[in-house]
């Protein structure tokens, strides 16, 4: 077996959307959104929204490695008092650049929609998310968005909250992407539907846990030179074939698309 921000009212609360496919698709397509779909870290990119650009001492301080979404709460208090609103954050959710090649990467999948599900997991947040994927014009290719719930108290605060909870001692404590996979997968196994491959692009170390759950029918596509490509070497030095998916590192995001290209050529 295989397996808005327009219009938003206050308060509001984003978590989870769905668009549903005419007809099962052959491929599920995974991304990450911080430095693989956008160019940047939109965490470190809001800060543009603070005074002064910059955020104060005492509040970079209180980070602590594997809690980044607690950190990101207190960071956003903050601006909160510095009377940052909804639009601030929503301008530069709007301007933030790319990655290389991603427009053409989404325009390849907009033409073969029927043949791909899309799905993006991300430690950001579903503001943020669909504020640059409808700026950037791909919001729709996206079945399911799953993402940190964030939205705008009475006060007109930005919140943030975790994904979840988890047991996975290799992820942050409020998201393990292999589990958010693995349960998509058995839930759409459910609805009879099962994917002969499974396509991960991403760039991150939260992106490798899922990866190492890829079978060798599919492909991982770490971003070069970033945390999952180095990971995925460093498993392949170790553990040589421990790693099963395909590795096809990228720069630009039309080197996926024409890997893609290929392997529909090769089906036809």
């Amino acid at each position: 077996m295989r397996r808005c921000c327009e219009g938003v009212g206050l308060p509001c609360l984003f978590k989870g959307v769905g668009m549903a496919s005419p007809r099962p698709p052959r491929y599920l397509l995974v991304f990450d959104f911080d430095e693989t779909i956008i160019n940047e870290n939109s965490d470190d990119s809001i800060v543009r929204a603070a005074p002064g650009q910059a955020l104060p001492e005492h509040i970079r301080q209180t980070f602590r490695e594997g809690f980044y979404n607690e950190y990101m709460q207190r960071v956003l208090a903050y601006m909160g008092d510095q009377g940052v609103k909804m639009g601030d954050f929503k301008t530069v959710y709007e301007n933030i650049p790319l990655s290389p090649g991603m427009p053409d990467l989404f325009q390849f999948l907009s033409k073969n929609h029927e043949l791909f599900e899309i799905i993006l997991i991300s430690d950001a947040n579903m503001f943020g998310i669909e504020c640059s994927l409808r700026a950037a014009g791909f919001y729709s290719l996206f079945r399911k968005i799953f993402s940190n719930p964030s939205g705008f108290d009475k006060r007109g605060y930005f919140t943030l909250g975790p994904y979840h909870s988890h047991k996975c001692l290799d992820c942050p404590a409020n998201m393990c992407k292999r589990k958010i996979l693995t349960e998509y997968l058995a839930e759409r196994a459910q609805e009879e539907v099962e994917f002969e491959r499974v396509f991960y692009v991403g760039d991150g170390a939260n992106d490798f846990c899922p990866s190492v759950t890829l079978t060798s029918a599919d492909v991982a596509f770490p971003r070069k030179g970033y945390p999952m490509h180095r990971m995925t070497q460093e498993m392949e030095k170790k553990q040589p074939g421990a790693f099963q998916a395909t590795v096809v590192p990228w720069e630009s995001a039309a080197e996926v698309a024409r890997h893609l290209q290929e392997l529909l050529k090769k089906k036809c």
